[in-house]
């Protein structure tokens, strides 16, 4: 269970988790109107759904093609739903002193999981530095922003993105190679 294949297999279900969390136990749509924009017409069903799809099809294209370019977007896509996510409802939850709805779960589930996972990421040579890392990082903070501010157009615009990264990721693992 602690290859990298077996653990982002985990997203799905802590993503669900994380969901329930949220919408099911507390009202997080409540808790987000209280402090931000209404932005994000989307109900949180359709979200759910949206996002756990994206993912899944990211782990079917790395099980298939088991590459540096699939594993990272994998790990992109994990950074902006799950890893930034977490710090957004710890961060806010201090910041605003007042419970995040999905805090829980982000500390106790999406911390520890993906810690795992990108571990397991550098241990099989799918992530080569912590400028890779850190890179994937900061696109998974940037994606996470707009959707906060923009709303869920944005995962429309990163998915058409990510097949542009996947091959050039790949064509320079390639070029490194030879």
């Amino acid at each position: 269970m602690h290859q990298f294949k077996n653990l982002i297999v985990l997203g799905p279900l802590i993503y669900a988790i994380h969901h329930f969390e949220e919408h099911i136990i507390f009202n997080f749509r409540d808790w987000r109107l209280t402090y931000f924009s209404d932005n994000n017409s989307i109900p949180t069903e359709a979200v759910l759904i949206i996002l756990i799809s994206q993912l899944l099809i990211f782990i079917f294209v790395h099980l298939i093609k088991n590459n540096r370019g699939s594993a990272h977007l994998v790990l992109f896509f994990l950074m902006t739903t799950q890893v930034v996510n977490a710090f957004f409802h710890v961060f806010f939850s201090f910041y605003f002193n007042d419970f995040s709805p999905g805090a829980i779960t982000a500390v106790i589930l999406y911390l520890p999981v993906n810690y795992l996972i990108i571990r397991a990421a550098f241990q099989e040579g799918y992530l080569k530095s912590y400028a890779e890392l850190l890179i994937l990082f900061l696109a998974g903070i940037t994606c996470f922003t707009f959707f906060e501010l923009i709303g869920a157009k944005v995962l429309g615009y990163a998915l058409i993105l990510t097949p542009f990264y996947y091959f050039f990721i790949n064509k320079y693992e390639k070029q490194k190679v030879t």
